[in-house]
């Protein structure tokens, strides 16, 4: 297996396209590529139409994927508010690419059985498959695709997100062999000699203390340990200094162990949800999740420092438990929220990511919603990083 990842930043499409080809023509040699994955600044949303012959007139009969992105990232750099296209490529051997363009009506409803989601990616849950997806966040139900798709392939992994740089539907582009969509979802299924590893680093860190749900009503918290949330928080707000306060105003979210079976909860065991309003009368709280009675919960603040720590952490993690495997490329799906706009320069996230990994090829983009999973689950985030790492099932 072997990986290479490019971007160019020139503002004519067919000159950037081919400077990135250029690029990873030079790694790869005189290898087929099997799998090329491209993101797009909407800069070029003119000549969308044009991007497959681009990229298959010098590659060959390889799979396309990939989407418009608010914000761009090839050869471990992060180009953003300006005209960018990424190229990161794979060469696949004893893997087999299964692609899916899924219509917005498409998605069978929700109780349905697990065949009838196998036939919608066209794909069985035998074949133990990797998936990735993008999706048109104007356009898709994403989040009922995601839960379809964890019912059918529970030991799955699910990586990718949500495209981005269109103001309105329409506008975002979605890339799938020599076809482009402005709507739906685009996706691939990997089979055979593959592993896609997923770090999902939520940026934030626990506040106050680890408690457990005892009432709550859909997706409205009504008590904590038995106590009104709203106090919990006055508790919590007493305990912290001036800076965590300051945050608490502003950047207040719940973290949900959502695998029930942990009960000493680390860095990346909880889901993180906005904390949406407060009733002042009843204290109870709005949470952007459905919540059940018994899970463990803490309250968390998010900033630049938090989300550098959390990252760096996560991935750390990731490299001390995969220091034998030889990993041959990642792909970076990074909210729209992070980037310069949150840590104040570029890069920041791919460099932490070589800081840990060394040097991995990695492209990705700047997505409207990331997916990725926690403790199992996978889900659609806000504010996250999600990497999906490839390596060799042979290097097991």
């Amino acid at each position: 297996m072997k990986w290479s990842s490019a971007i160019s930043t020139k503002t004519v499409l067919e000159e950037a396209v081919s400077e990135c080809l250029e690029e990873i023509m030079k790694d790869i040699g005189e290898d087929v590529v099997d799998l090329a994955v491209l993101f797009v600044s909407p800069h070029y949303a003119e000549h969308y139409e044009d991007i497959p012959d681009l990229v298959t007139s010098r590659l060959g009969e390889c799979l396309l994927i990939g989407c418009s992105g608010g914000g761009i990232i090839g050869g471990g750099i992060e180009v953003e508010q300006t005209p960018a296209v990424s190229l990161t490529v794979a060469v696949l051997p004893g893997v087999t690419i299964t692609p899916f363009h899924l219509p917005p009506d498409s998605l069978p409803d929700l109780d349905s059985g697990p065949d009838s989601w196998e036939k919608l990616v066209n794909i069985t849950r035998t074949e133990d498959p990797q998936f990735i997806i993008l999706a048109d966040p104007m356009s898709f139900p994403c989040q009922n695709l995601i839960l379809g798709l964890d019912f059918a392939f529970a030991e799955s992994p699910k990586i990718g997100g949500l495209a981005s740089g269109g103001q309105q539907q329409g506008q975002n582009g979605l890339f799938l062999g020599n076809v482009v969509y402005m709507s739906g979802a685009v996706g691939v299924a990997l089979t055979g000699n593959v592993t896609v590893d997923t770090v999902v680093a939520q940026g934030c860190r626990p506040i106050g203390s680890l408690m457990r749900i005892t009432e709550s009503r859909q997706n409205l918290l009504v008590s904590l340990d038995t106590k009104s949330p709203m106090d919990v928080l006055r508790d919590v707000f007493q305990s912290l200094n001036d800076r965590d306060r300051n945050l608490m105003r502003t950047s207040l979210f719940l973290g949900v162990v959502m695998d029930e079976m942990i009960d000493d909860p680390d860095q990346g065991d909880f889901l993180i949800r906005n904390v949406m309003g407060m009733d002042d009368n009843t204290g109870v709280l709005a949470i952007g999740e459905m919540l059940k009675e018994g899970q463990l919960v803490q309250f968390h603040l998010r900033d630049a420092q938090t989300s550098t720590e959390d990252i760096t952490a996560v991935l750390n993690r990731y490299a001390q438990d995969n220091r034998e495997n030889d990993l041959s490329g990642a792909l970076l799906f990074s909210c729209l929220g992070r980037g310069q706009y949150l840590y104040g320069t570029p890069n920041h996230d791919t460099e932490v990511f070589k800081s840990m990994l060394g040097k991995v090829p990695l492209g990705g983009f700047f997505c409207n919603g990331e997916i990725g999973p926690v403790s199992g689950t996978t889900f659609l985030h806000g504010y996250t990083s999600s990497f999906g790492i490839f390596r060799s099932k042979s290097m097991e």
